[in-house]
């Protein structure tokens, strides 16, 4: 049983930390290669980067001002 409790512990934090690259993998194209490439080298300098803290949030910053103006530009 604690091989169990380990994998679900696991699985859950899988789940509560990719939930939302899975979902973005499939609304661009049920995962399309060149889709899945480009998130790729965002996750490789996010997580070997020396500053790769600083590009995630930096990143993360300008996904943010483009979804907002993309919502201004709808209204």
């Amino acid at each position: 049983w604690g091989a169990v409790r380990m994998g679900l512990a696991h699985g859950s934090y899988c789940v509560g930390c990719c939930w939302l690259l899975m979902a973005l993998l499939f609304v661009t194209g049920v995962m399309n290669l060149f889709w899945v490439a480009i998130l790729m080298i965002f996750v490789i300098i996010e997580k070997m980067a020396p500053k790769g803290e600083l590009f995630a949030r930096v990143t993360g910053t300008l996904l943010v001002i483009t979804g907002l103006m993309l919502l201004v530009n709808l209204w």
